[in-house]
């Protein structure tokens, strides 16, 4: 009896989290999320067989059979993270963030190279790209920062969130990884600037970013020849972004159908940075259109949230959250468009790859901890923060 009656308790109390989770999230957000991770899994579907055979693996559902499990853990990780309160949201960013640094200066030294690039960690037949997880990280501990600098003037909030900022900023560059590093600086910006910082800082944040933006183009080649072919179409190398766009274009309206793409044959990351061409290849403009429409709402409805948030802290943090979640979507679609030269940039969700599903997982779900409906949350976190002290 006392079995049941302590697993009838415990039932009760599950339902009870569960429940008050459904009631104070922001389902729009959610639902969305969930159809992009489906959305992700159809095209890893479509591009699977092409890229395992390409690469030499005998199972043609190789790629989409890893995407699944990676969809799972990313689901998990996406509603555990946001069960947390925003003083677990903070703490849960700092932990990421101790994490990503120590694992990337650990591949600075023993990291896997790839491509010229030495920006991952093998274990066992996976690869983790620790930046993925930085971002998000870096968002909600300078957000809390430029928060406290609100309450209090005389916080040193823009000294120690630069940094937080110029730290990874710097392992990234030894990667190299410039595409990384421009899209943690447009968010981490974006966090700067929402905050009501001085003009000063903005100009002098500004100015080392064009000083930095120039010493990187004459520091690496590649940057110098992807910023020169696109440029120069015919001088530089554009041979995946030429057949991206061929593919754009035979998918016509309404697409060559599920499988029967043929250019992803011949596209080396059609999985991965250029799976946007191949669905706009097979199931035409519809469902490309379609796809940008649901990051566009996915973003505006994560603003509108974030704008509702009465602290400081949530809104600055969920506002730069979303915001990743939409620059890191629009230089791949730009990228695949042939908008911008390419980046080597995953499209969130959507992209195969367990360290990206990862970093967008932990990107939403800190975001939507952060702007779930709590009443009295305000002191209850301050309360939290009188025990603990930060």
């Amino acid at each position: 009896m006392a079995s049941l009656a302590h697993t009838t308790r415990t039932s009760r109390i599950d339902l009870t989290l569960m429940g008050d989770w459904w009631r104070t999230v922001d389902r729009p957000v959610f639902s969305l999320v969930i159809v992009l991770m489906t959305f992700g899994l159809v095209f890893s579907f479509a591009s699977s067989g092409a890229a395992s055979g390409r690469l030499g693996f005998s199972n043609e559902y190789f790629f989409v059979l890893r995407q699944a499990i990676f969809v799972c853990v990313g689901a998990g990780v996406v509603l555990a993270l946001s069960l947390l309160s925003p003083v677990g949201a903070r703490r849960a960013a700092a932990i990421f963030y101790v994490l990503a640094v120590v694992l990337m200066v650990y591949i600075m030294l023993f990291g896997h190279e790839a491509k010229g690039a030495q920006r991952w960690l093998r274990i066992g037949g996976f690869s983790f790209q620790p930046s993925e997880i930085l971002k998000p990280a870096l968002i909600v501990l300078a957000a809390w920062l430029f928060s406290k600098r609100i309450e209090n003037p005389t916080f040193p909030a823009a000294h120690i969130a630069m940094t937080l900022y110029v730290l990874p900023v710097a392992l990234l560059i030894i990667q190299p990884d410039i595409g990384q590093t421009g899209l943690l600086t447009i968010a981490f910006l974006t966090v700067f600037l929402i905050s009501g910082m001085s003009w000063v800082w903005i100009a002098t944040f500004a100015g080392a970013a064009m000083i930095g933006g120039g010493t990187l183009y004459f520091a690496f080649e590649h940057v110098q020849k992807r910023i020169q072919g696109f440029l120069n179409p015919e001088a530089g190398e554009t041979y995946q972004t030429d057949r991206a766009l061929d593919a754009i274009a035979a998918g016509d309206f309404l697409g060559r159908g599920p499988g029967e793409g043929e250019i992803k044959h011949f596209l080396p990351d059609a999985h991965t940075d250029f799976i946007y061409s191949v669905a706009a290849e097979e199931f035409g403009l519809i469902a490309s259109v379609g796809l940008v429409a649901l990051f566009c709402a996915l973003v505006v409805r994560g603003l509108v949230v974030a704008n509702r948030q009465s602290d400081t802290f949530p809104h600055l943090a969920a506002t730069g959250l979303f915001a990743l979640i939409g620059y890191q979507a629009a230089i791949n679609l730009a990228v695949n468009l042939n908008l911008m030269p390419a980046k080597g940039m995953t499209l969130p969700f959507i992209s195969y790859g367990g360290s990206s599903i990862l970093g967008s997982a932990v990107t939403i779900g800190l975001a939507l901890a952060l702007t779930r409906k709590r009443p009295g949350q305000a002191l209850r976190d301050a309360n939290a923060q009188r025990w603990v002290g930060w």
